[in-house]
Formats: structure tokens, sequence, C-alpha cells
């Protein structure tokens, strides 16, 4: 993997921390689900990940980002495993097994570049404390089966199978993610980003602008408007 082609891509050093790496990948490459809707699939092979994310600058979900984010870490010397998460849903119900892919490195920190809105910066999965974080209030808890429940702002977002897996364990559920009618991801389109005052967003046909907390919303009229939303701000260019 290029390695400097990546960090040109995100905008970091290479001495840059897990944490500054964390962040400015939030800021860079965004969580998306657009080739779902364009009948395009997914592959979790290294090369194509590469070439989609850091060639041709788009995003991506979490098998993308997180598989992709992983191989840098290593490159970069962290030591990474790959672990497996059921994300809840609004009814506190949880999904399927391989539901997410999460990343736990050097031990200690959970680093998510791949979930949407969650934590800008990497969490600690042995502190037992409130991590207070831009994104909001974490908690990592342990369960009696020994794995790790991750609140955000005291709801539960997801739950972590501490067992190392590899990045092929989760083709089966990126599959179904990208094909059933029962997955979110197929239900429509989202285009999400974290700015440096908030975070910008395109859910459907509408614009959403959040700042220092207040939220506005603006519906594109159009398919020229929202693909020109698209380059505008996220540097997405989808064609005709």
């Amino acid at each position: 993997m290029d390695v400097t082609a990546y960090l040109d891509r995100i905008g970091a050093a290479p001495a840059a921390s897990l944490h500054d790496l964390h962040r400015a990948h939030l800021t860079t490459v965004p969580f998306e689900n657009l080739d779902i809707h364009r009948d395009e699939r997914i592959s979790l092979d290294p090369d194509d990940l590469f070439d989609k994310i850091v060639r041709r600058r788009r995003g991506g979900f979490c098998y993308e980002l997180n598989g992709l984010f992983a191989l840098l870490l290593e490159q970069l010397g962290h030591t990474v495993t790959r672990v497996a998460a059921r994300v809840y849903g609004d009814d506190g119900r949880l999904g399927p097994p391989f539901d997410h892919l999460a990343l736990i490195v050097d031990g200690d920190r959970l680093a998510d570049v791949g979930f949407g809105d969650h934590s800008t910066y990497p969490l600690s999965v042995t502190d037992r404390t409130v991590q207070d974080d831009p994104g909001g209030r974490f908690l990592v808890e342990e369960t009696a089966d020994g794995d790790l429940r991750v609140l955000r702002d005291g709801r539960p977002a997801y739950l972590i199978e501490t067992r190392p897996r590899e990045l092929r364990d989760f083709a089966a559920t990126c599959w179904y993610q990208q094909t059933s009618p029962a997955s979110h991801f197929t239900r429509g389109t989202v285009c999400t980003l974290l700015t440096g005052d908030g975070r910008i967003t395109i859910s459907g046909k509408t614009l959403i602008r959040t700042v220092a907390g207040s939220r506005t919303e603006t519906v594109l009229d159009g398919q020229e408007a929202l693909r020109d939303a698209y380059r505008e701000h996220f540097g997405i260019s989808l064609g005709g």
C-alpha cells in the first residue's frame, strides 16, 4: 500500500499520533453507501479499497473504512485487532453478527472511522469511567460474557466481541448489508462527514448541516443539485 498517498488523502503526517490520524480520517473520508444504490458491488479486496478511498477519493461504510484504516495503522507500526460488533437499533435490539467492523489498536484504543456519527477520537477499552469526547460522552462496559458494550450519551451504540477476526470474516454480512431489504443501507442513501465545527450530511435528497449544535436542512431540488452537493461538500463526482 502507498502509505504516502493515503496520508496525503487524509492530510496527515507520517509521524501523526493515532489520536490525530483518527480525526483526520473522519474529516476527510466520508461515511457513505452510494455504491449500493448505484448497483456497484463493494469489494473488500485491499487493492480495491485503496483504489476507491485513496485514488478515487470516495468514502465507504465500516468494512471499507475500518478495513483500509487498519492496514494504514499496521504500516505505521501499530498493532491492530479487527473485531466484530453488533449494532443496537432504535428499538434496542441487536443487529446480526458481524454487523460492524471496529478496531482495537495497540491493545487499548478503540478506533472506529466507519460508524458515521461516533467519537472523534479513539476510546479506551479498559477505562470503565465516562470518556468525554467532542462526539459525546462515551462509556465502555464489560458484559458478563466478556463482550464490550459501547454507550454514547447513555444509549448503547454497539456490542463488541473481542475475539480477533480477519477482514474476510465480514464478507458474508457485507454482502447482506448491500442486498437485503432488511438492511438499513439498502433503504436510502447517506453521505456524512465530520467538519471543523460540526457535521455535513446528505440523507436521501436532504442536505443537513450541523454547526455548534444547530441543525439546518435543505431539500436538494433535482439530480443535478444532488450531484453538485456531493461534489462541493464531499469531493465525490458521480457523473451523469
